[in-house]
């Protein structure tokens, strides 16, 4: 409760510094999209949150992420329908889940190995699937996808059908529904309560009768999953996206929301509402640095500074709670 309570005020104390430091800061059209942004980020926040909840990490979530987004666009090229695109995306991101669980389950694997061959895995397969890609260049060569595309804008992005403007954040949106369900598993099943078991001791729940395994690999499912449904947002969010760079640096920016969310880097902490606020944090610090005409080359360094915070906070805390044992 701490932890949330001190992201909280941190994310108000942003919101404050934002709406003083311009006028248009604090228009509708702004905060929409800060909103949005938002919400992209803290999908894959809910999925590596999970995966650290249980004792692991994924380092492949950028390259899942741009290779999705590329995917997507290629198989619309190729003729594939884009409400057929949007779930055969989502399984190919549940694919590369799966083998992950699987390699670190079953062959034993570290998973921080696994994931960083992962993320270099992907981002080739990316390069090799295509270069720059888009919605123009999809429609140009399909016309008949063009009102499906823009219908897809509007439930994902919440962008206008005809003029494209912004009417609401309907990634934050997606982002609640999301949380909610997470939040429902992990507080209000039976499996909520082995993934705690899983990272506070996995010999424990072994000898509790938890299918480690099995629970391992279905959490690596959902979160390459959940990466690569944000690969799909990206796609229908931006004017194009590039093998090369698309999802660059989107694993650092989903396992920092998930420590500002008060998930613990040991595993076997974290609640549903930690993780939206901490996904929450950095699109507003992002809007605040260009309406201050900073740099944008302090994000990295924020970043780096903030998980070095959390890991040190952490370790604090899990060393006074073994004095007072």
């Amino acid at each position: 409760m701490t932890r949330i309570l001190g992201v909280l005020g941190l994310l108000v104390a942003l919101y404050a510094a934002l709406a003083s430091s311009d006028p248009n800061a604090g228009r509708p059209d702004n905060l929409m999209s800060v909103a949005n942004l938002q919400g992209r980020y803290g999908v894959i926040t809910l999925g590596a949150a999970l995966v650290i909840i249980v004792g692991g990490i994924d380092l492949s979530i950028g390259a899942v992420v741009g290779c999705s987004a590329v995917l997507f666009g290629v198989l619309m090229n190729e003729g594939v329908h884009p409400f057929a695109a949007v779930p055969a995306v989502a399984l190919f991101g549940a694919t590369v889940g799966l083998i992950n669980g699987l390699l670190i389950t079953r062959l034993k694997l570290q998973p921080f190995l696994v994931t960083l061959c992962g993320m270099f895995v992907y981002r080739g397969v990316a390069r090799l699937l295509g270069g720059t890609i888009g919605q123009a260049s999809v429609i140009e060569r399909h016309p008949e996808f063009k009102d499906a595309i823009r219908t897809l804008r509007y439930l994902f992005i919440g962008k206008s059908p005809t003029d494209g403007d912004l009417l609401f954040p309907a990634q934050f949106v997606i982002l609640l529904v999301l949380a909610a369900v997470v939040g429902f598993f992990i507080r209000r099943t039976a499996y909520g309560r082995y993934w705690y078991a899983i990272g506070h001791s996995e010999l424990a729940a072994k000898y509790a009768g938890v299918n480690v395994n099995r629970q391992r690999v279905a959490i690596y499912t959902v979160c390459s999953a959940l990466a690569a449904v944000t690969g799909v947002l990206l796609f229908l969010d931006a004017p194009s996206v590039q093998s090369d760079n698309a999802g660059n640096a989107y694993e650092l920016y989903a396992i920092l929301g998930a420590v500002l969310g008060g998930c613990s880097l040991r595993g076997g902490e974290g609640t549903a509402v930690g993780m939206v606020l901490g996904a929450m944090v950095l699109p507003v610090l992002e809007n605040l640095v260009t309406f201050q005409g900073a740099k944008s080359d302090v994000i990295p360094l924020v970043i780096g500074a903030t998980l070095l915070f959390g890991a040190i906070v952490d370790e604090l805390i899990r060393g006074r709670s073994r004095v007072h044992r």
